[in-house]
Parts: C-alpha cells; structure tokens; sequence
C-alpha cells in the first residue's frame, strides 16, 4: 500500500491551530495511519467502529467509510459491520450509519446483487479472489477448488468484462487444458482465429503449445470448470494482455 499523506489538518487550521494540525497530519495520519502491524482495511473498519460508537455521523464518518470502500471493504461486509456494532452502541447508531454507507455503496449494489445472482446459477462456488493470479487479468477473476489431487479442477469465474491474458500450456507429454462452462456468458479465442461464444454446457479442448484467452463477455458475469491434463513437465505461459479495441469489438 501506499504511504498516507494527509494535509485536512493544515489546510483547514494551518495558521489557527498548527499544534492540532500537525497532531492530525503527521501523527494520527502520517505515523499511526501508516503503521503496518494491522492492515488497512482492518484499521478502516475499526475506525468506522469507533466513530459510530461515539455517535459522530458527520463528514468524519463519511470521510472514513469513503475510505474504508476504497480499501476493499465490500457492502455486504460494512452492513455486516453497522449490524454487530449496533446490537452493542445502539440501534438509532446504526440506523445512522446505514443511511451515510447507502449513499457511498450505492453502485455496489447491483452488482453485488448480479453476483448473487450468478452463484445461484450453478452448483460450484463462486470462491475467494482469484489475487494470485490477478497481474495475469482485466477486471475481477474469483477461484475455487473442486478437486486438487488426481486432476486438477478449478470453478473460475469472471466478473462482467473480465478475462485473463493471452497465455500457452507448455507440456513435454500430454498436458493442455479443458474449459467446461458452467454458468453466464463468455469468450474463448486461439490466436490467428475468431473468438467462439460460450454459453453453459460448452467444452472446450486446449492444446498444449496453443496461444489463447478466455473470460467474460461485457454484460455477463462468467463461469467455468478448468480442468488440468495430467502431463509431464507442465507449466503456463503469461504473455501479453488482449488488446481492448479487439475486445470491446465483441457483443
């Protein structure tokens, strides 16, 4: 993460209060702020704990549960959050607080909904954030585990307008990849040949050695089984991301 810089407390009481402010900026911002023993996520949600505990609901609020979204906390999670601390601090408090986070997740809540709405298409979870792979997609990829020994089986799913770089499946012997769709709609393209529409119950055989992508299309949340081909001396290969103008091309 980056280190915070905050300058609210000169440019507001710079001259009036430069004691305050330099508490404000260089200490409670620029040293506990940026210290790492508790991540920032955490410390955003805490510090939404702390101010609803004490009643304040003004811009201060607004100002950390703006922070706490851009530090990944989700709708699902700060209305979680509001909920608890509610039964301990008051049920007038998180009213409140309900009111300010609506406002500040509200384009959240489609999607959330959407999401939901796609894990109820299928059979397999939807699982965690895809984060080790992250750097080798566009958008929002998420990975569960079906079967880790014998064959590798994996439930991806892509948000609406996600997918993964162009990439090769390397094998001395056997390997390559099989893609059972199981949910929404997506695309898989071979390099040199047009991209082929997926829809649940496609499948689709993947060379070893054979250039490729696949994700979501633009208005559909995506799913499929990626199955492993038992082979020796397998491994990936991450090239070059899609162009977007070709991707944006598709329907």
């Amino acid at each position: 993460m980056e280190k915070i810089i905050q300058t609210a407390g000169r440019n507001a009481l710079g001259t009036f209060a430069p004691d305050f402010a330099h508490y404000n900026d260089d200490v409670l911002f620029g040293e506990n702020w940026n210290n790492t023993d508790i991540d920032h996520k955490t410390r955003c949600m805490i510090t939404v704990v702390a101010l609803m505990s004490s009643g304040i609901t003004d811009s201060s609020l607004k100002y950390h549960l703006e922070n706490a979204k851009k530090a990944g906390v989700t709708r699902r999670e700060i209305a979680a959050v509001i909920t608890h601390v509610a039964f301990y601090v008051g049920w007038s408090k998180g009213w409140a607080v309900f009111n300010m986070a609506k406002e500040i997740w509200t384009e959240d809540a489609g999607a959330e909904d959407a999401k939901a709405a796609h894990a109820a298409e299928m059979v397999f979870p939807i699982g965690a954030p895809n984060d080790a792979f992250a750097k080798y997609f566009i958008g929002q990829s998420y990975l569960a585990p079906v079967s880790t020994s014998q064959v590798g089986i994996f439930n991806v799913t892509f948000e609406p307008g996600c997918r993964n770089n162009w990439h090769v499946h390397h094998a001395e012997k056997g390997g390559g990849q099989i893609l059972l769709c199981v949910a929404g709609r997506g695309y898989y393209q071979e390099w040199g040949k047009d991209p082929v529409e997926l829809h649940p119950g496609d499948c689709i055989n993947i060379p070893v050695d054979v250039k490729h992508w696949h994700g979501a299309a633009k208005d559909s949340w995506f799913s499929h089984l990626a199955i492993e081909v038992p082979g020796e001396n397998t491994s990936n290969e991450w090239l070059e991301a899609v162009d977007a103008s070709q991707y944006d091309g598709l329907k």
